[in-house]
């Protein structure tokens, strides 16, 4: 089969033939037709996250079921799938109760510590494939359907995991962003007022288009300040960061309104402080989200299924051009998702 081998971190992908992979006891094996090209596995390119080489990298796949292996009883042959990105145990106090992100037996992530779907043939553990609802237009654009598992998903999680209502203001930091550009369309989706604020006024008509009803350049005004204005003073019910730097996280924070919630994920990472007293008096709630459970991306196909929903995927390239898109996607310069099609 045709892939996309990376040797090590750093370097250009080599379009090769390599083995087509066989399932083996509790595997499978599925064609793909599409696979999102985001920031995530861009780092491992790049070599900011180790990952084990030589790697055909990338996991939001949309890709059709070919052969199943020994003692696999959820998958059939020409099951539409998306893939699960990390591998996790499945038995585990935290996978049994649907927390799998948080797996103690965590084993890494699917395109870093086993092949992913930078290929026309993908194989991984039978838990690691999600059997998508009929009646999605997968023929027609598979690279939506197979982003959304992370595009869509991920912010969808975000609306429970910040307890979302209808008619509250949620402020989305990075919003022009892969994931942040979805997670104004899914706040939207939720009913909230939705603020986008960016560094890059040139995304922010995609915003707008996206569901934001205000933005802010965070380049050019106080965040804080312009919160509070756009507001009347009470601050925001939800801040989601997506860039998660210092400056983000305390801007955050500081403009929450009583009860409000700060969400933090992806992004730098950084340390930053926050006011004992603010979480005391204003009831606080500072909160994390790492990725999503399957039953976050069987829901998020569902509204898709319905119609509710669809991802914005502005760069599709074919396997040959894979450099030039990671290229796109390490400058910023996508709107929304990329994707590389595949078959």
């Amino acid at each position: 089969m045709k892939a996309l081998v990376l040797h090590e971190a750093n370097t250009p992908f080599d379009l090769t033939e390599v083995p087509d992979p066989v399932a083996g006891p509790g595997e499978a094996v599925a064609k793909v037709f599409a696979c999102g090209a985001g920031l995530t596995i861009q780092h491992f390119k790049a070599g900011r996250v180790p990952a084990v080489f030589p790697r055909i990298i990338g996991h939001e796949i949309c890709a059709e079921i070919v052969e199943i292996g020994e003692g696999v009883t959820s998958l059939r042959v020409g099951d539409i799938v998306t893939s699960y990105f990390y591998l996790n145990c499945g038995h585990c106090r935290m996978c049994k109760r649907d927390l799998q992100p948080l797996c103690d037996n965590f084993g890494g992530y699917v395109g870093r510590e086993i092949d992913g779907g930078y290929a026309e043939y993908i194989k991984l553990p039978e838990k690691n494939f999600i059997v998508l609802p009929e009646g999605l237009d997968w023929q027609n654009q598979p690279a939506h359907v197979g982003v959304a598992m992370d595009a869509l998903a991920t912010p969808f999680k975000v609306l429970r995991r910040a307890r979302v209502r209808h008619g509250e203001t949620v402020a989305v930091f990075g919003a022009g962003g892969g994931l942040g550009i979805h997670q104004l369309m899914m706040a939207n989706w939720a009913g909230a007022r939705v603020i986008a604020i960016d560094t890059k006024a040139s995304k922010f008509e995609a915003c707008r288009e996206a569901g934001a009803d205000e933005v802010v350049d965070a380049s050019d005004v106080d965040v804080i300040a312009a919160l509070m204005e756009l507001t009347g003073g009470n601050g925001i019910d939800v801040a989601v960061d997506y860039v998660s730097v210092t400056s983000t996280l305390e801007a955050g924070a500081r403009a929450l309104a009583k009860a409000g919630r700060l969400v933090t994920l992806g992004g730098a990472g950084q340390e930053f402080r926050v006011s004992a007293k603010e979480l005391l008096n204003k009831e606080l709630d500072i909160l994390g989200s790492r990725y999503v459970t399957p039953t976050d991306i069987r829901e998020t196909y569902e509204l898709m299924r319905k119609g509710e929903v669809w991802p914005v995927v502005t760069e599709i390239r074919p396997m040959e051009e894979a450099e030039e898109l990671h290229e796109l996607v390490e400058n910023g310069a996508v709107t929304g998702r990329a994707a590389l099609r595949i078959a």
